[in-house]
């Protein structure tokens, strides 16, 4: 794999036509190892001399937050700087050269803003519903698996199982098990075909690692944010929602609140993070379980614009439906107000409603009596018109988390961009938590004093 790695990266610096295979956007384990796979897998069996090049569609300087795809990479000694990431070629200016043939693999629909790519795509590998037709010379194959990675499997062990190696192989295996929860049929991701192709991998390779021990392998690097900075931490598992120019961020930390609150120059990184994204907020929910393996929810609103956080704060004390039960903790600024959170089974998901309703809360707010707006920057009848077409909305940042129904679109570049979401059941760092979480509650119940 390194060296086919090389001699793409040799290709990128002659100018003549190159074939590229792009993951989605969340460039989660699946996305990339389907890319990785395919690719060498065509450029061996291209009729052509046409080369196929993965690429990751994120930027470098994004990888370190795909925590399992670094040590995946590590453990199968793949060298991080052989990969080419989306930042890295110009897919735009070989398209207008007309010297680009684009493969899907893990998605289907390209973003508004890679619109202009639609009629370079020649083949699409994806396992979630279509929704979107190409031209009849395009080939598309959808099949609704659990991982992408097992339609890939298929495609070379049928195809060309010679060029199979034990790397492209454990690749394979631990994508496919990772998306399929270790083919818990309990969980249910796993379908029949993606079982076939696990246990025909391991036939051929007896020895690639045990699947519990790959699972939980991957699982605990995903969670791991040591050595990531405080921007790092909230952009690992961010959603953002937003209502005209006004943006809040809310991000998943998997650690106590505590300990997050006592990093080192937090509240200038807290700042600088609201700065440089432009976020007029940040909601951070901490998650982690107790010494007595109890779940554990905190929250924390950072907003130096004393309107809105009361806004919010007030939205989210008041909130009964369904009640957070919040506790205030101690807080070290102004900025910035913390609770506990009594209520463990209100994950982000079902804060994302109710923090919506805070930011029409907030714009109402700014509505002068008889109905005229007041907004900085505006006249009044421009922020009139601005506030009364204005509607919430809700946007992926870098998150992985998959757990919530299909999004309208929006106008950002997301993988959510025009397409709903996969509509089988992804489980994500959220989703395992809430899991748990249930798994956790049931035991208490059944050892607490009243039921005995």
């Amino acid at each position: 794999m390194e060296n086919y790695l090389q001699d793409c990266r040799a290709a990128l610096q002659e100018s003549r036509p190159v074939h590229v295979v792009l993951g989605n956007e969340a460039c989660d384990l699946d996305s990339m190892v389907s890319a990785l796979a395919l690719a060498f897998y065509l450029t061996k069996t291209s009729e052509t001399e046409e080369i196929f090049i993965p690429v990751l569609n994120i930027k470098r300087s994004e990888l370190p937050l795909r925590g399992d795809n670094v040590f995946f990479l590590q453990e199968l000694q793949i060298p991080e700087p052989a990969l080419i990431f989306r930042d890295e070629i110009d897919l735009c200016a070989l398209h207008e050269a007309g010297q680009l043939n684009l493969t899907l693999v893990d998605h289907h629909i390209l973003p508004r803003s890679d619109a202009a790519l639609e009629d370079a795509v020649t083949e699409v590998l994806d396992h979630r519903p279509i929704e979107q037709s190409y031209s009849p010379a395009c080939h598309v194959s959808v099949e609704l698996v659990g991982s992408c990675a097992t339609l890939v499997a298929e495609r070379i062990l049928q195809g060309a199982p010679e060029i199979l190696s034990r790397q492209i192989a454990a690749l394979l295996q631990g994508a496919i098990i990772l998306d399929c929860v270790n083919m818990d049929a309990k969980i249910g991701k796993a379908t029949p075909k993606d079982s076939k192709y696990v246990e025909k991998l391991e036939a051929l390779f007896p020895d690639l690692p045990k699947r519990q021990d790959i699972f939980d392998s991957l699982q605990k690097a995903k969670f791991d944010i040591s050595g990531l900075s405080t921007e790092q931490m909230l952009r690992k598992d961010q959603k953002t929602i937003y209502r005209q120019s006004t943006k809040v961020a809310v991000s998943a930390i998997y650690m106590d609140l505590e300990a997050f609150l006592q990093r080192s120059n937090l509240l200038t990184d807290l700042s600088t993070f609201c700065h440089d994204h432009s976020y007029d907020a940040l909601v951070a929910m901490t998650i982690f379980f107790n010494a007595h393996n109890e779940p554990v929810r905190q929250l924390a609103i950072f907003c130096p614009h004393v309107a809105l956080r009361m806004t919010i704060c007030g939205a989210l004390e008041q909130c009964t439906s369904p009640p957070l039960k919040l506790t205030p903790m101690p807080s070290i600024s102004p900025n910035l107000q913390s609770y506990l959170q009594g209520n463990t089974q209100v994950s982000r998901k079902k804060l994302l409603p109710v923090l919506q309703e805070a930011l029409s809360a907030y714009f109402d707010s700014m509505k002068m009596p008889g109905g005229q707006p007041e907004v900085a920057g505006m006249s009044r009848e421009q922020a009139d018109k601005e506030l009364d077409g204005a509607g919430n909305s809700v946007m992926s940042g870098l998150s992985q988390d998959e757990e919530d129904p299909p999004l309208p679109p929006t106008p950002m570049n997301s993988l959510v961009d025009e397409c709903p979401l996969n509509e089988l059941p992804k489980l994500s760092a959220e989703a395992i938590f809430e899991k748990c979480s249930q798994i956790s509650l049931s035991q208490c119940a059944r050892v607490s004093p009243s039921n005995k």
